[in-house]
């Protein structure tokens, strides 16, 4: 059996650190301890770091030499954009290697919330109603507005092309247009990328797994978000400081935990959704 890499992104380094969150350089500790866990099992693993045109250029040729049985692929952007996620496993494919996670379409559809949940609804999968801000002049929108007051308050927003909670905190779910004015031209001029206004959905928050391909997918023990510990005045939500921040409430209060007291009918409910996603 050949040699694995284990490929993560460096451009936080220089140009990200100082205005980013701890987020865009936990991708390093992720790495470093898959890399460990693939050697302490028996197998030779490189750890690969990838800022940019030039290291990916010089990985690829390295992966031309000598092609390894398999890309733990943990590269999740280039040249400190997001948008460039989905090269790299659309050139692992172009080199017929094998990697964990996603394709490279399916990443960029999730770099798209609104074509993901258009897609999704078009396949008969439920998705909270939704309307995209795409901009500054869309907060003026009469239509715009009297669509908010037509799903019903509250809503919520998301950043269309992040993940990791970038951009959430406890000011996205919002009570009235005022507040989704306010918010929401925060987000657009600080990440200068469309905001996705959705129902707020009041429920359990939970998490599903799945390993394999095609028809042959395993769904993983469910988790879920325990929200005992977050404070009542607080909304029961995975918030930027949920993820990154120790110290702050709401990481003491979304643990995430082996979901309990499911039934069997809503555990295969959930188990076929995830699936049919």
């Amino acid at each position: 059996m050949g040699k694995i890499y284990c490929l993560y992104n460096t451009d936080y380094d220089d140009e990200l650190t100082a205005v980013a969150g701890v987020d865009v350089s936990a991708v390093e500790e992720s790495a470093r301890s898959v890399t460990k866990g693939i050697v302490d099992s028996g197998r030779q693993c490189v750890l690969l770091g990838i800022h940019g045109k030039k290291d990916m250029l010089d990985v690829l040729s390295d992966i031309r030499k000598e092609p390894p049985s398999l890309v733990f692929n943990l590269v999740e952007s280039l040249n400190g954009s997001t948008r460039h996620e989905a090269l790299m496993p659309y050139l692992y494919e172009l080199f017929d290697v094998a990697y964990t996670g996603p394709s490279g379409q399916s990443i960029s559809l999730c770099l798209h919330k609104d074509q993901s949940k258009d897609i999704l609804l078009r396949k008969g999968i439920n998705t909270p109603k939704s309307i995209v801000f795409e901009g500054l002049g869309c907060l003026d929108n009469e239509s715009l507005k009297n669509q908010c007051r037509e799903m019903g308050y509250p809503l919520f927003l998301k950043l269309s092309r992040e993940d990791a909670s970038i951009g959430i905190s406890e000011r996205n779910r919002c009570m009235d247009w005022q507040s989704i004015q306010s918010r929401a031209e925060e987000l657009l001029k600080k990440y200068k990328q469309p905001v996705l206004c959705e129902q707020y959905i009041e429920g359990r928050e939970v998490n599903v797994m799945l390993l394999g391909n095609g028809e042959h997918v395993e769904v993983l023990p469910l988790h879920e978000i325990d929200f005992s510990a977050m404070p009542d005045d607080r909304p029961k939500i995975i918030s930027y400081a949920a993820k990154w921040d120790e110290n702050h409430v709401d990481y003491e209060g979304t643990k995430p935990v082996l979901m309990k007291n499911v039934s069997e009918s809503l555990k295969s409910s959930i188990e076929k959704i995830a699936k049919e996603a």
